[in-house]
């Protein structure tokens, strides 16, 4: 069963870039040579792997990369700091039930 990686980089403007790939090594170096001249990343050189994860599957792979691309930078940091138990309490949505509206 072939291993897919979701990653995350700091690119020398300090922002983070979410991706995946198969191989790892290589696409670190395809980043940094610029492989794809019109990247996010290529404007960015050069940049550093700060954070990685192996999955069995493609499919949960792709979900991971998709949620992690839609989480704040905050909510990045407390992940590749280990920080778990902080993750829900910076979360971005409040389902709290708002406060009643007198007239």
């Amino acid at each position: 069963m072939k291993v897919i990686f979701v990653y995350i980089l700091k690119c020398s403007d300090n922002s983070y870039y979410v991706g995946l790939t198969g191989n790892l090594k290589r696409r670190f170096q395809e980043h940094n040579n610029s492989k794809y001249p019109n990247s996010y990343t290529s404007y960015r050189l050069p940049v550093k792997i700060l954070y990685f994860e192996r999955y069995d599957s493609f499919y949960n792979a792709f979900k991971r990369e998709r949620q992690l691309k839609g989480w704040s930078r905050l909510k990045k940091e407390m992940l590749m700091d280990y920080k778990y138990n902080m993750l829900k309490c910076i979360s971005k949505k409040n389902f709290r039930t708002p406060p009643s509206v007198q007239f």
